[in-house]
């Protein structure tokens, strides 16, 4: 019965996206708050649900949108913003089941935080080693967890609609692995070899 009542709703949710690109419940979403978004957490129920979800892409349409531009902007200052503090974000994590991250680019100059609409992993390589994570939507741990540290990863560049694949390396190959572990319903969690409780 309860596995009937989850994948009903999330059937019903992706149908709708997929026909007419952002739904009206998506575009609330995005303009109902401030330029920091609400992060949902694995501490309530209907969150965690949510955050269980897979997300589905932009269409192009979407990805010239002012909606997709707002988006992209509050992502960043929300996992910017002082009350987060974090290195990464995704959809889901601020209530949208579409496939897009923010990340900071550690190995860029400057370290500037990036977004990436449609975006996947599309190999795995180098050494798996475990380091430690956290996750805005599990607050209160931590755990170790293996990754790989090589990664190509390809996306939607909004400007050009062409398909952009970069490959990633160090922790920023580990963050990429992370958020988009997060459109796939899976959190670090899942992965992890070991949590603990984060006392900071």
């Amino acid at each position: 019965m309860r596995i009937i009542r989850i994948i009903i709703p999330m059937v019903i949710i992706l149908a709708g996206c997929t026909k007419g690109g952002l739904t009206k419940q998506e575009k609330a979403v995005i303009s109902g708050q401030g330029q920091v978004m609400r992060v949902l957490t694995v501490d309530n129920r209907e969150d965690s649900l949510f955050l269980r979800g897979e997300s589905i892409d932009f269409s192009d349409r979407d990805l010239k949108s002012r909606a997709f531009r707002e988006l992209a902007g509050k992502m960043v200052s929300t996992v910017t913003d002082p009350s987060q503090d974090g290195v990464g974000i995704a959809g889901p994590q601020v209530g949208l089941a579409r496939r897009i991250i923010a990340v900071q680019r550690f190995d860029k100059e400057g370290e500037p935080f990036e977004v990436y609409p449609n975006v996947r992993i599309e190999s795995f390589s180098g050494d798996i080693v475990s380091g430690q994570e956290g996750c805005l939507s599990v607050p209160g741990e931590r755990g170790s967890v293996p990754r790989y540290s090589v990664v190509v990863v390809s996306y939607k560049d909004p400007l050009t609609l062409r398909t952009v694949r970069d490959t990633v390396e160090g922790f920023t190959a580990v963050i990429f692995q992370h958020e988009t572990d997060h459109l796939d319903g899976i959190l670090y969690t899942d992965r992890a070899d070991s949590l603990w409780v984060d006392d900071r």
